[in-house]
């Protein structure tokens, strides 16, 4: 009787269990749909555009490794390929540190921080269009402040923007006061997550502020600093919509990049190759190139995470 028994409560609890799984299924289908339909079919289809000779407007041709073959050789995309690492290893140290060192101070008992905090997070929550009026009164070569200040310091007016040498410095500032906001309010998660207890045993010890901070604070929130140096790597090969606007001449996709491609980029260059010269085969090339990039950088960070990041046990 005893078997019996749990024999039919093992067929029930299947049997619930299977009901359970068909239910999972049917609450996450939309997101399998979106999946399937938006990003798989669209990966497999770009894949196979980067074998072939597609214009959007005839059947694609394969041609094989044509189209990377032609990467290879081509020299504005090596420009740009060196402009993104460029992008990404000036930006990338800069908003990190920028952003604990505020996270840092915005963690104190101070008053007025929530105001500090809403002010420094603005940006983030502003598009680019309304950031980059903000950067043009700025750097305009023309009207602009930074030009006024070098005036009255006795320094000569710089050009900024149609200056191949400081064309992405001043990208790299722009988008680092756009997203300095958000790496800061994950910094700040970070730090509130530091046990108290810590800081007062370093007191005890006599530890001075510097002491504290690189023996107790950076090795607690170093999975946060991880995290920030991840987001912001993938944030820099993404750049796009603010070299666009910045370097563009009245909406002109095939005058952005400049002065001479200097602020030519791989997410530039990919969209216009595929949308203003309908070249999406090897618009599709450049596109797996740069997930290769990505995939292996990422990779790389990760080998390195188990080495320098400290989980709390």
């Amino acid at each position: 009787m005893d078997r019996t028994n749990k024999s039919k409560q093992k067929r029930n609890r299947t049997f619930r269990l299977s009901n359970e799984g068909k239910w999972g299924i049917l609450m996450i289908s939309p997101y399998l749909i979106h999946f399937i339909v938006f990003i798989a079919f669209t990966l497999l289809a770009s894949l196979y555009f980067s074998f072939s000779k597609y214009d959007m407007l005839n059947s694609p041709e394969w041609i094989g490794l044509d189209n990377y073959h032609k990467l290879i050789q081509d020299p504005v995309f090596w420009k740009s390929f060196w402009n993104t690492i460029y992008f990404t290893v000036l930006f990338v140290p800069t908003q990190t540190i920028l952003a604990l060192i505020l996270a840092v101070a915005l963690n104190q008992q101070l008053k007025g921080l929530k105001f500090y905090r809403m002010a420094h997070f603005i940006p983030v929550i502003s598009s680019w269009t309304v950031v980059l009026y903000v950067a043009d009164a700025i750097f305009n070569p023309r009207f602009g402040l930074a030009n006024d200040i070098l005036l009255k310091l006795g320094l000569q007016p710089q050009q900024w923007l149609n200056d191949e040498k400081l064309v992405i410095p001043v990208l790299v500032l722009v988008a680092v006061w756009k997203g300095i906001g958000y790496m800061m309010v994950i910094f700040l998660a970070g730090l509130q997550n530091v046990p108290e207890d810590l800081y007062e045993a370093a007191d005890i010890e006599g530890a001075g502020v510097l002491k504290k901070f690189r023996h107790v604070t950076i090795p607690l929130i170093s999975a946060t600093t991880f995290l920030v140096l991840v987001l912001s790597t993938i944030t820099t090969f993404q750049a796009f919509e603010q070299i666009y606007v910045m370097t563009g001449n009245s909406g002109d996709i095939t005058a952005a990049g400049g002065p001479n491609n200097a602020s030519m980029v791989l997410m530039l260059y990919l969209f216009q190759q595929g949308f203003a010269f309908l070249k999406m085969g090897y618009a599709s090339a450049i596109a797996w190139v740069l997930f290769i990039m990505l995939f292996l950088i990422t990779l790389i960070q990760v080998k390195l995470q188990n080495k320098w990041v400290h989980y709390e046990k």
